[in-house]
């Protein structure tokens, strides 16, 4: 028998670490081809790590809430000796480059032994149990006096049946009789929130870069009553808004508006929506096709289509448009459609439909929430008749597409002006002036709505 290395995949084009969240198969289990090894965190998504190979677990390296960088060997399986010569080959194809050039240099707090010590003893309570708890509920569930067997019994409503902070005080709350409703009641230390934030460093400079130990600036003290929640932010909740942060400091926003009679495209999909979910299976939306507008004025217009690093404008060959999407917890996510312009119009429905479903109940790949090259946001999802975006770095301009609303409008005729009843939408566009002059950013929006517009009211699909 022979032991095959097994190490953490390369998970996504800037993706250097990730936090191991379960071990799902413990030493000595057998273990398939594709079966899923354990699950882990990185920026935004949780991932499942299947096996390469069919074998058996002999041991593993890490443990659970340990971040783990691409390519570190994390378990050996022991495999029969015919697969041996296929495996090495496929481990040296695994292996990812290091860039030792993107490695950032975080300040690591120095914490007193005694502290430590603490927090060891009582995270390490819970770690008997086949079920994952964040730090943070483990610590309030050691303040509590809660055992292991009472937590266990505790019913989850986050992924995969995991108890949240929120399930935790609620049962607090019910067990004792008495309001819990704050996370300031809760001795939320430094480390603890370091350990439960230990997925968020991102080495990429042109994504999303964000620690959560960084030193923060300097901020107002906010006056607060007795009887006001305070409300700490997860780690999504921090990730947008140290992102949104971001890009108003890096770019200089300026949005563009335009209005557009759909009246034509909102008759067409009437018309072949039934049909056509009858016949693929899938509902099309209006926002596939505000997909392919855009990706068609890109063409048009490709020095749209940019990034900026330092002073150079980098100019993209692929036109990977990201949608704004809300998830069930009020956070956002932006799954990105690759290569948008080669796809027809079934093919967008599909993308869109499967990608926001997806992102729904946590189950994207970190790769597709990654590379988008423009951005843009259905506010109108809202009721929302325009807004002024932010633009998603390291992207230089994104579209929002508001409600669309019957209203009189003028048309003209053969005969004259006439007022009819008419389907109309607002599209709001923020760029970065920068690059970004207003009369690219003014043509481009009005060559998007020009798309809507003319649409053609006898296309089959």
């Amino acid at each position: 028998m022979a032991q095959y290395k097994f190490i953490l995949p390369k998970m996504g084009e800037s993706v250097a670490e990730a936090t191991i969240i379960n071990w799902l198969k413990k030493p000595g289990d057998a273990i398939e081809i594709d079966d899923t090894v354990l699950e882990v965190a990185t920026d935004k998504v949780d991932s499942e790590v299947p096996s390469p190979v069919k074998g058996i677990l002999i041991e593993t390296f890490f443990k659970e809430n340990d971040v783990v960088q691409i390519g570190d060997v994390i378990a050996t399986i022991e495999i029969s000796e015919g697969d041996v010569e296929e495996t090495a080959v496929k481990q040296e194809d695994e292996l990812p480059i290091q860039n030792y050039n993107d490695i950032e240099e975080v300040e690591i707090p120095y914490i007193p032994s005694e502290e430590v010590d603490q927090i060891n003893t009582s995270q390490n309570e819970y770690s008997d149990s086949n079920r994952f708890y964040s730090p943070l509920v483990k610590s309030i569930a050691s303040e509590e006096g809660i055992s292991l067997s009472e937590l266990d019994s505790i019913q989850g409503s986050g992924a995969d049946g995991r108890v949240t902070k929120d399930d935790l005080l609620a049962y607090v709350n019910k067990r004792n009789g008495k309001s819990y409703p704050i996370e300031a009641q809760v001795s939320v230390t430094p480390e603890i929130r370091q350990a439960e934030a230990k997925d968020t460093k991102q080495s990429d400079r042109t994504e999303i870069s964000v620690s959560e130990e960084k030193t923060y600036k300097q901020q107002h003290v906010v006056a607060s009553s007795g009887s006001d929640e305070i409300i700490e932010m997860d780690r999504m909740r921090r990730l947008i808004s140290d992102h949104m942060v971001m890009s108003k400091e890096t770019s200089v926003h300026v949005t563009s508006f335009v209005e557009a009679d759909v009246t034509n495209l909102v008759k067409w999909r009437d018309k072949v929506k039934s049909g056509f979910e009858k016949r693929e299976g899938e509902k099309i939306t209006f926002t596939p096709i505000f997909i392919e507008a855009i990706a068609k004025a890109i063409k048009d217009f490709p020095m749209i289509n940019i990034s900026v690093q330092d002073n150079k404008i980098i100019k993209k060959k692929d036109i990977n448009i990201g949608m704004a999407a809300a998830l069930p917890n009020g956070n956002l996510i932006v799954p990105v459609i690759k290569n948008a312009d080669q796809l027809n119009l079934v093919g967008l429905t599909k993308s869109v439909n499967d990608l926001g479903k997806r992102a729904k109940v946590n189950k994207l790949a970190p790769d597709e929430i990654q590379g988008g090259t423009f951005t843009m946001s259905n506010i109108g999802m809202f009721g929302n008749i325009m807004g002024t975006p932010i633009i998603n770095q390291p992207q230089v301009a994104i579209l929002a597409v508001g409600v669309i609303k019957k209203k009189p409008a003028v048309i003209e005729t053969e005969y004259g002006d006439v007022i009819a009843i008419r389907h109309m939408m607002y599209l709001s566009m923020s760029y970065d002036h920068r690059v970004v002059d207003g009369s690219l950013g003014g043509m481009f929006l009005r060559k998007v709505a020009d798309y809507l517009e003319q649409w053609d009211s006898d296309r089959e699909i």
